[in-house]
C-alpha cells in the first residue's frame, strides 16, 4: 500500500516537474540548412554542400540575380475517391506538391516539396514553355471527374454524353486559400494559374468545366478573368459571314496563341484547334465547351488578350 502511495507521489512530481519547466529553446543554428539572409536579416531553410575539410561561408547570400523557381499554378481533379488519390499520387510514378480532399474535413495533405519537382503535368506547354513540371506547383483536387465519352463523329458532329462532378464549397475554399498563398509567395501571374487542360488540351479536361474559376476570380481574385465590358463590346463585331474563312479561323489560332495556348496557324477548324476551344471553354465558357467557336466564345478570347497580352 505505501509503496502505491510513493508511486504516485512520484508521478504527481514528476508530471508538476514537467509543466513548471519553460520550453526548451533551440538557439544554435545548423548552418548547413538553416542560414541568415543578409538581405532580410531572417533565416531561411537552405540546400547547400557540407564539406569536410572547407568551409562554405554564407556571408554574402543570396545574391541578386535570382528568381524562384515557381512561375506557373496548375489545378486538377484526381478523377478518384480520397483513398485511392492518396494512394497513386503517394506510391505510382505521379505526385502533386499538395492534396485536397473531399472529406469535409479541414486537411490539405503535403506530398512533395514546393523547392522539389512533382509528376503532376507531364507532357505540358504554356507561353512557350514546356514541361511544366520543373517550373510550377501542382494541386490534385479530389473529384471523380466525369461519366459518359465524348466524341466527334464523321460528319463533324458531337457527341458529348459526359456529366461532370461538382465541387463541394468546402474544397472550393480550401482550394483558394492555398492557392492565394502559393500566388502570393511567389508572385505568379493571374495568366499563369491554369487548369491541367489549359497546358494539355484535349490529353487532359481537368479540372473541368466545373471548377468555379469566375468565383475564384471574382471573390479572391485568383487567376485571370475577362471584362464584361470589353467581352459585350467584342459580341457586336463578330463576323458571322466570314467565321469559315482561312483569314479568320488563323486569327482565331493566333489570339489562342497570344494567350498562351500551344496551335498551329493551319486556317482550318482542325482537331487540334477544337481541342485547344475545348479547353479554352471548359476555362473561361463552361456552359458550352464543344470546341466550336461562336460568338461569345470569340469575344471572351478577345476581351482577354485585351486585358492581358496587349
Amino acid at each position: 500500500m505505501k509503496f502505491s502511495y510513493y508511486i504516485g507521489l512520484l508521478v504527481v512530481f514528476i508530471i508538476s516537474s514537467c509543466a513548471s519547466q519553460p520550453p526548451k529553446v533551440i538557439k544554435q543554428v545548423v548552418r548547413d540548412t538553416v542560414i541568415i539572409n543578409q538581405t532580410t536579416d531572417r533565416y531561411e531553410s537552405v540546400r547547400m554542400a557540407k564539406l569536410d575539410n572547407f568551409h562554405i561561408s554564407t556571408s554574402k547570400y543570396p545574391a541578386k540575380g535570382q528568381d524562384d523557381r515557381v512561375r506557373f499554378l496548375i489545378l486538377h481533379y484526381t478523377a478518384l475517391n480520397d483513398s485511392l488519390s492518396m494512394k497513386v499520387l503517394t506510391q505510382q510514378e505521379v505526385s502533386s506538391h499538395y492534396l485536397i480532399p473531399n472529406d469535409g474535413s479541414d486537411s490539405i495533405y503535403l506530398l512533395v516539396d514546393e523547392s522539389k519537382r512533382s509528376w503532376h503535368a507531364g507532357a505540358s506547354f504554356w507561353k512557350g514553355i514546356n514541361n511544366l513540371n520543373f517550373s510550377s506547383i501542382g494541386i490534385e483536387i479530389v473529384n471523380q471527374g466525369y461519366t459518359g465519352t465524348f466524341n466527334t463523329n464523321a460528319d463533324g458532329t458531337i457527341t458529348d454524353t459526359r456529366y461532370f462532378y461538382d465541387f463541394p464549397q468546402k474544397q472550393v475554399d480550401k482550394v483558394a486559400e492555398l492557392c492565394k498563398d502559393i500566388i502570393t509567395r511567389y508572385k505568379i501571374d493571374p495568366v499563369n494559374v491554369l487548369a491541367h487542360s489549359d497546358v494539355a488540351p484535349g490529353r487532359k479536361h481537368d479540372p473541368g468545366p466545373k471548377f468555379p474559376w469566375k468565383y475564384m476570380y471574382e471573390k479572391h481574385r485568383i487567376g485571370a478573368w475577362y471584362e464584361d465590358f470589353h467581352k459585350q463590346t467584342y459580341l457586336g463585331q463578330f463576323p458571322y459571314a466570314e467565321k469559315d474563312s482561312m483569314s479568320f479561323i488563323q486569327s482565331v489560332q493566333a489570339d489562342l496563341e497570344k494567350y498562351g495556348y500551344e496551335i498551329q496557324k493551319t486556317g482550318i477548324w482542325d482537331p487540334q484547334t477544337q481541342k485547344v476551344l475545348q479547353a479554352f471553354q471548359y476555362h473561361f465558357r463552361p456552359e458550352k465547351y464543344d470546341g466550336i467557336i461562336d460568338a461569345e466564345t470569340w469575344a471572351i478570347l478577345k476581351a482577354l488578350v485585351l486585358k492581358y497580352r496587349s
